[in-house]
């Protein structure tokens, strides 16, 4: 029972980490315009993505414009775009893995053996992807960040964390845990074959005791004699 709960908690956790993952992965606020000086009052915003960028006129109209080349982005979204899209990937992969080893799926049939070993390929695979998901989420804030404190870069190029890179690393958190829990799912399964294996049953047991009460002795009379 407690496996099985494991398993429902895993699915959810690599389900909601599976659509973080694309989420972030097409979001545009990777990086959002900062508001540095004395001018209070904003007409714009300006957000940079991994696939466009947009700018929105006093949170009334927004215009939107897909980057012409990979050669416009700086080379930490250009690492960003290649790595998410691999995320993206191995998250589908991953999930569907996940599915094919759920003790309620019969398409890999009853075994449970093999199927912890197909729970713990995606749990390894969940913890790849939330490790490729943290990479270029956590490189991107850092280049924000230094360019931020920067005293060489001009304010207005300077930009502050935007709501995809929050996102993004709670997504990783996730899909790490998710990956943890089908671990633990099949640690549990190991634990419970070798105590089924090592432990005879009260059946056999009594079997044999009887086998070896009723067993007739291999001496003949005359030696008692």
């Amino acid at each position: 029972m407690a496996s099985y709960a494991l398993q429902i908690a895993g699915l959810v956790f690599s389900g909601i980490g599976m659509v973080g993952t694309v989420a972030v992965t097409i979001m545009p606020q990777w990086r959002v315009s900062a508001f540095i000086g004395s001018n209070i009052v904003v007409f714009e915003n300006i957000w940079e993505g991994l696939w466009m960028n947009c700018i929105r006129h006093a949170n009334i109209r927004m215009q939107c414009k897909v980057y012409d080349s990979l050669l416009a982005l700086s080379p930490d979204l250009q690492a960003a775009r290649g790595l998410m899209c691999a995320a993206s990937v191995l998250s589908f992969l991953a999930f569907m893995t996940a599915i094919l080893g759920m003790k309620c799926t019969r398409l890999t049939g009853d075994d449970e053996n093999m199927k912890s070993r197909i729970l713990l390929t995606a749990g390894i695979l969940f913890i790849i992807t939330g490790t490729v998901v943290l990479i270029p989420v956590s490189w991107v804030a850092n280049s924000i960040i230094q360019n931020f404190y920067s005293p060489v870069v001009d304010p207005g190029q300077k930009r502050e964390l935007g709501e995809a890179l929050y996102i993004g690393w709670t997504t990783a958190l996730v899909l790490i845990a998710s990956g943890a829990l089908f671990s633990c799912v099949f640690c549990c399964t190991e634990k419970n074959s070798s105590y089924r294996y090592s432990v005879p049953s009260h059946r056999t047991t009594q079997k044999s005791f009887h086998m070896e009460k009723k067993s007739p002795s291999i001496y003949s009379k005359s030696q008692y004699v």
